[in-house]
């Protein structure tokens, strides 16, 4: 540390230079996550200094949460769904998996979770730390995970199965409903995986059935700091019966509420703010919008690339799209797949302008 403090303006003169090492949203086209919008930015500077690990001295931030948790569940059909605001999808995914073992009940093996290839790595935290046999389920030609595998998976000690809405190499959403019959009939909760696609399935025009809508369906997590435009971090994890929820309760003797449910202790309320604050200025219409814009960028780039012989690697289901191997330019940031694919998200910081300035360096680099 230093022994005498600097002045602001050097101090901030030294930040915007670390700052303008980070590559531009307008170069990004790997990332989950995008730029904040202007009101989530306003929302979070609003609430900075609140701590939703002490609830009841910031009653009005508690209940600004708790009105997000209600929105969210509205929007995946069932209004009385309870939970919290996390810090994404890797909390949401540890806390739904340590409920499911909780309530698991049975003994004899060591308990297991049944989860797709696909699954996102925070599955593999949750089952080091819960001390859990993760069993991965092969994919089928599509890149979703195949039921008659996972039914061979499941057994007498296994706490959960889950299911992705959106994953996060391929964009795909596993075939939910059947996967939901499954666990209903192996009397096992069904985990839906919606940190991507539980912003964008609800507002497409042919949703797939991905939510409570679907019998079976026990918990939800979505980051709102994804789709949903938020300051990050910004999770959610709902579940549709209080059981699964009040299985998290530990006790918080000395705090203004006796009891908590959540992973961490101190929570910002920024971030939660932010997340709500987004959705009540969108509404339905405005989120229609913007995942409209998104899928047709999908589309379009989709379209574009193949006009290269760069070929789509799967017809996905969300913004997500993959191409086989391929040359990219310099200036743009892609990914690949852990199969080798080239992988862009078409986020809402994507706009057309940047989509047409890819393709023409695509074409230049593959004419």
């Amino acid at each position: 540390m230093r022994a005498e403090g600097i002045t602001e303006e050097d101090l901030f003169r030294s930040l915007e230079g670390f700052r303008g090492r980070d590559i531009p949203h307008s170069r990004i086209f790997s990332s989950m996550c995008t730029v904040p919008h202007p009101v989530a930015l306003r929302a979070h500077a609003l609430f900075a200094e609140t701590n939703l690990g002490d609830p009841g001295l910031f009653p009005g931030t508690a209940a600004l949460e708790a009105l997000l948790v209600q929105r969210l569940g509205a929007l995946f059909h069932h209004e009385a769904a309870c939970g919290y605001a996390t810090s994404g999808g890797t909390e949401s995914n540890i806390q739904a998996l340590r409920a499911a073992k909780v309530l698991h009940g049975r003994t004899g093996g060591r308990i297991n979770v049944v989860v797709p290839a696909s699954a996102h790595f925070s599955f593999q935290k949750a089952c080091d730390l819960l001390s859990l046999e993760m069993r991965e389920v092969p994919l089928d030609a599509e890149f979703r995970m195949d039921v008659e595998s996972a039914a061979g998976m499941v057994d007498g000690d296994t706490c959960c199965i889950v299911a992705v809405a959106g994953t996060t190499e391929y964009g795909m959403v596993d075939p939910v409903p059947a996967l939901a019959a499954l666990a209903r009939q192996e009397d096992v909760p069904l985990h839906v995986d919606a940190a991507f696609g539980g912003l964008v399935i609800p507002f497409l025009s042919d949703p797939l059935p991905f939510d409570f809508e679907v019998p079976g369906v026990m918990s939800i997590a979505v980051d709102p700091h994804k789709m949903g435009m938020s300051t990050i971090p910004a999770g959610c994890l709902l579940f549709k019966e209080h059981k699964m929820f009040s299985a998290l309760a530990v006790e918080t003797p000395y705090l203004s509420v006796k009891q908590e449910f959540t992973l961490s202790g101190t929570r910002p309320g920024g971030p939660v703010v932010g997340a709500l604050a987004v959705l009540e200025y969108f509404g339905m219409e405005g989120m229609q919008d913007v995942i409209r814009g998104c899928m047709e960028n999908t589309r379009r780039i989709i379209e574009g690339m193949e006009t290269f012989g760069v070929m789509r690697a799967v017809t996905p289901d969300v913004n997500v799209a993959t191409f086989a191997a391929a040359k990219v330019p310099g200036p743009w940031r892609v990914s690949t797949t852990r199969n080798g694919h080239l992988r862009v998200v078409l986020m809402p910081h994507v706009h057309r302008g940047m989509v047409e300035a890819f393709l023409r360096d695509m074409g230049d680099l593959h004419a």
